[in-house]
């Protein structure tokens, strides 16, 4: 069965604006016990019973919020949090296969982990800090250190990479992320002007006003034109014109319209502008 479809069968059992509301709702919903589940899991795995996948569903809402709660140190929105691990909560009782001889609780941890690991890497701050498989167990696993210690010395770090397989190098790096923090480019427009100088874009330097630059770029164009200007008067007339029309007047002729006016084919007028730019552009590099 879809996720979605199954999804639609709790809509009505999602947190939102009223989180306690939300809260005392899955609290009066029954524990199931290991039969019941067992019955309802059967259901739904081989008669892909609706109703028993819902109920396995909400019965296990409260579970998502406990594990939810255990990421509150993220500064994301709980609410989120609990929609998320909802998520991987119907996709493991899509998954869950009753003869395996486990309560379903223990199977959809790790797919409500999962889902809730995957929203925070996302939103938690606008550079992603972890990628790869490896970052992504080291940045959590490092967030869970870093509630019991300061700044970790090298035997800290030393023991966690150990642990994790990962050089210490990794660790103080992903250390780094973890203690950084986002800021805006540009200040606010309602800051002050004595905190708006602080945003990043005023440390910029500016070299559009640089008078070294501006002089550089006069000569360079002062001399281009006078290069250009030498090369079109050694071309023949019929070549300058096309030129001149072509590419330095203002509304610009089309091959055609030249061709009529010369009596030639528009063929004939592209070529003689080939050659023409060809000639210019060679006379330019001899004089640079």
């Amino acid at each position: 069965m879809n996720t979605s479809l199954m999804a639609q069968t709790i809509t009505s059992m999602t947190p939102g604006r009223d989180l306690d509301g939300y809260m005392n709702a899955i609290g009066g919903i029954a524990v199931l016990t290991a039969e019941q589940e067992k019955d309802l899991a059967e259901r739904f795995y081989y008669k892909e019973d609706l109703d028993a996948a819902r109920q396995l569903v909400v019965s296990h809402l409260r579970f998502v919020v406990h594990i939810a709660k255990s990421y509150s140190g993220y500064g994301l929105n709980q609410s989120d949090l609990i929609q998320e691990g909802n998520v991987g909560l119907m996709k493991a009782v899509k998954r869950f296969n009753p003869e395996v001889g486990v309560r379903l609780v223990s199977f959809a941890v790790h797919w409500i982990k999962a889902e809730i690991h995957e929203f925070i890497l996302k939103n938690w701050r606008i550079v992603k800090v972890a990628t790869t498989k490896a970052q992504r167990k080291l940045f959590f696993n490092l967030r869970s250190a870093k509630k019991r210690l300061g700044w970790l010395n090298n035997a800290e770090a030393s023991k966690i990479a150990e642990d994790l397989g990962v050089a210490v190098k990794e660790v103080h790096e992903m250390e780094g992320r973890l203690t950084a923090y986002d800021s805006a480019f540009d200040s606010p427009v309602a800051d002050d002007d004595d905190a708006a100088f602080q945003a990043p874009v005023n440390y910029l330097e500016d070299h559009s006003y640089d008078p070294a630059s501006q002089i550089e770029q006069a000569d360079y164009e002062q001399d281009s034109t006078s290069r250009l200007q030498d090369a079109l008067v050694q071309l023949d007339e019929r070549s300058q014109d096309i030129l001149m029309r072509r590419w330095l007047v203002e509304e610009k002729a089309t091959l055609q319209e030249l061709a009529d006016e010369y009596g030639v084919s528009a063929e004939r007028i592209r070529q003689l502008e080939k050659n023409a730019m060809k000639k210019v552009k060679g006379m330019m590099e001899a004089s640079a």
